[in-house]
């Protein structure tokens, strides 16, 4: 995903779009629809927007929140420095501004919404449709639950949105994209070119005499920097972790089936039901359909009459937790085949109809034990983390190193004899032993020789490290790293030909010199790419090419450097081709309901910033800084 932001902003274009996104993503968060960070009262005030306090933790929980919704995406942990550099913290900021603004904007225009408005809306929210396409006030529950918030809360947030939502719509009431900036972004999007080109490589280059010793040594003291040893350091460590201290302990089985017992509800399967339900419009109307089944009528013709059809009617296989309390009591009482009697349920007055049964299975002891006992063993461990944790601190606090207090607590200690910041050993390659996904080199070029640093929290557990020694960063003399200055001087000389070399051929292809004779005198071989776009991938040549290649006119000729120095192409461009925008396709809808929301998004921003000064915006700093990992811990 990191990848492709920064792909995506390679060019012009890209930069444009990814600006508004970037710039307007707040905007839809606050207004649009998100967690709202205003549930409850915070002691600590991060923020005031005209009455409305911001607390620290409130700011702190939806923080944490779009932390970990990034990390999942990426597929990796983003630690607060990078959160920082991508601007999170300026993001998760002006976003709870923004909803404040908007919500105290609300307030003083009087602006309200009626909970018949509110019903609605959530009735006809399609993430709570069964299968029927009707509102599933089981979906509804179980959504609730899944997002630990209560039907009052929801609703009350619902209100805030809605109130936010007709501001923006009053705001953005007749908004378009200009046909002529669609267009224009269509066609440089869709513009296609080809090209003829050959490509040059080392072999072109020439034979390369080894350097005098006058010119390497010329060349080491030009690039010296290059190769300035880095700082290494000598650490020790010890990691204890409830995973590993775990299996220290044995779990006996009397323990193991007391914890069984007390979560026997828990590990059990529930009771399930087939059920279908007619929801009616009235208590009324509920009655009259029971009473003719009552007389005879089907259940199932009661819902023909209704015009409904069985997937209509259908909740499929559902437990009591997933229902309305009020009709998960009535459809768990019947036997199969029983139709209840009307029962008022949330949103309104509804019939059930009991089909299949399946019923709730509890699991042996001897089936699970062994993960019980798992369980039981982690949280005795993680007890055993912090008596580590205490011993630790008073072994160090009576002089102790690591090692020796890791040797004397029964932990493993590992010594690095030497690794840069990159986490490397003077060799150049890896340290295998340092743990994963942890800062641990970070944390040991931030501290320093004698000092005691505090623990990395790592798994549940922590890792404790000393600096034993500092090698610092020196100038290397050029015995040392002979081999590497010449394979550096030799990838220059190698450069600096080709580069000369595709100037001469270019300049001789402007003269009137076809491809073909140059391809012959150098031993190339003339090929073709294309028709390719600016963000090809798969074109066949590399990025530089491409980009050159749309900054050089029909049948012009040009160079460009290709996968490092040792690559470089001289190319024609044989073709352009811009397609006819058809205002009629799908393209072209698309790009101009993007470009209108962008436009829309954007003069939301520019009154929220209006409103934001008008109303008076406070913001304690130190306190985001505290949250965001800016200040220190």
């Amino acid at each position: 995903m990191l990848r492709g932001l920064r792909k995506a902003s390679s060019n012009w274009v890209g930069k444009t779009i990814m600006a508004v996104v970037m710039g307007v993503l707040i905007v839809s968060f606050a207004i649009w629809g998100i967690a709202d960070i205003f549930r409850g009262g915070g002691q600590s005030a991060l923020a005031k927007v005209g009455s409305t306090q911001i607390s620290s933790e409130q700011f702190r929980q939806l923080y944490t929140e779009r932390l970990q919704q990034i990390s999942q995406q990426i597929g990796r942990p983003l630690t607060m420095d990078q959160a920082r550099g991508f601007g999170l913290d300026r993001q998760v900021l002006q976003q709870v501004v923004s909803e404040a603004v908007l919500d105290e904007d609300a307030r003083r225009m009087g602006l309200s919404q009626s909970d018949a408005e509110i019903m609605r809306s959530i009735v006809e929210d399609p993430r709570f449709r069964g299968t029927n396409g009707a509102f599933d006030p089981a979906r509804f529950n179980a959504s609730m639950r899944q997002i630990g918030m209560s039907e009052q809360r929801y609703i009350a947030e619902q209100r805030r949105l809605g109130l936010r939502q007709q501001i923006a719509r009053t705001i953005t009431e007749g908004v378009e994209a200009p046909k002529t900036l669609v267009s224009a972004l269509l066609k440089f999007r869709n513009e296609e070119r080809t090209i003829e080109y050959l490509k040059l490589d080392a072999a072109q280059a020439g034979a390369i005499e080894a350097p005098s010793p006058e010119a390497l040594a010329g060349y080491f003291e030009d690039h010296k920097l290059q190769f300035r040893a880095p700082e290494y350091r000598k650490i020790s460590f010890a990691v204890a972790t409830p995973d590993e201290i775990s299996k220290w302990t044995d779990v006996p089985d009397d323990e193991a089936r007391k914890a069984y017992e007390a979560t026997r509800e828990k590990l059990s399967t529930p009771e399930r039901r087939t059920l279908s339900q007619i929801v009616f419009p009235s208590a009324d109307d509920a009655r009259a359909a029971r009473e003719k089944i009552a007389a005879g009528t089907s259940f199932e013709d009661v819902a023909k009459e209704r015009g409904l059809s069985p997937s209509d009617t259908d909740l499929g296989s559902v437990a009591r937790s997933a229902l309305d309390p009020a009709v998960a009591e009535a459809a768990f009482a019947l036997p199969t085949g029983e139709v209840s009697q009307p029962v008022q349920g949330r949103f309104g007055t509804v019939l059930i109809k009991v089909g299949d049964i399946v019923p709730g299975n509890t699991p042996s002891f001897e089936s699970v034990a062994p993960e019980i006992k798992r369980e039981l063993a982690k949280q005795r461990a993680a007890a055993a983390i912090n008596d580590l944790q205490t011993k630790m601190e008073d072994e160090r606090g009576g002089g102790a190193s690591v090692a020796e207090a890791a040797k004397k607590l029964g932990l493993t200690s590992v010594t690095i004899e030497a690794v840069d910041r990159s986490g490397r050993a003077p060799d150049g390659t890896p340290v295998a032993t340092v743990p994963q996904g942890t800062n641990l080199i970070a944390q040991a070029f931030n501290s320093a020789v004698g000092v005691e640093p505090d623990p990395i929290t790592y798994n549940g557990g922590y890792i404790w490290f000393d600096v034993l020694d500092v090698t610092p960063s020196h100038e290397r003399s050029l015995d040392e790293v002979k081999d590497q200055v010449e394979a550096r001087w030799r990838e220059q000389q190698i450069t600096t030909r080709l580069r000369t070399k595709a100037a001469e051929m270019v300049q001789k292809l402007e003269q009137g010199g076809a491809l073909t004779a140059l391809a012959a005198e150098t031993g190339t071989t003339v090929a073709s790419a294309g028709p390719f776009k600016r963000d090809s991938d798969n074109a066949g040549v590399p990025a530089g090419v491409i980009e050159a290649a749309f900054r050089t006119p029909k049948d012009g000729v040009a160079q460009a450097q290709g996968n490092g120095g040792a690559e470089w192409f001289v190319f024609r461009v044989t073709a352009i081709s811009e397609p006819p925008v058809d205002q009629a396709s799908e393209d072209v809808k698309k790009l101009q309901d993007t470009l209108t929301r962008s436009i829309a998004d954007e003069q939301i921003v520019q009154y929220i910033a209006t409103q934001e000064k008008q109303i008076g915006t406070t913001v304690n700093q130190a306190a985001v800084a505290q949250v965001t990992g800016a200040g220190g811990s």
